[in-house]
């Protein structure tokens, strides 16, 4: 996990970038701004995903190119991980498929925002032992 450490920067930077977009969506969907308590708790949550994101980011192989990879590694995260996990949970608490579709369409959004931005800024590979 030295990883994290080491990209400190561009893993932050694309946590601020996810909780803008996540109070955008807030907004047009007209929810109530949460309090500091839900704020610094999806402040933590964004900078993990940030975190494992950019882990996906450092290890994903050169082939097609590294704004493919970028990209596609945040799309494979979304619907490998995100979609199935929301869906799941919103269905069951009978919150309905338009609300589900909205909040993984939210999430998508952060997740390609956060690999563009920490591309674009860099990221720093583990030293090889």
């Amino acid at each position: 996990m030295i990883y994290i450490i080491l990209n400190l920067w561009p893993i932050a930077a694309a946590m601020l970038l996810g909780l803008a977009i996540g109070l955008a969506w807030l907004r047009a969907s007209r929810i109530l701004l949460p309090g500091w308590k839900t704020l610094a708790g999806a402040a933590l949550a964004e900078f993990w995903l940030a975190a494992i994101l950019a882990g996906a980011l450092i290890l994903a192989p050169p082939g097609p190119g590294a704004w493919v990879m970028a990209v596609g590694s945040a799309v494979v995260i979304w619907i490998g991980f995100v979609v199935p996990v929301l869906w799941v949970s919103f269905m069951a608490l009978g919150l309905g498929a338009g609300r589900t579709v909205s909040v993984a369409l939210h999430w998508l959004a952060v997740m390609l925002g956060q690999a563009v931005l920490m591309k674009t800024i860099g990221l720093v590979p583990p030293p090889v032992a």
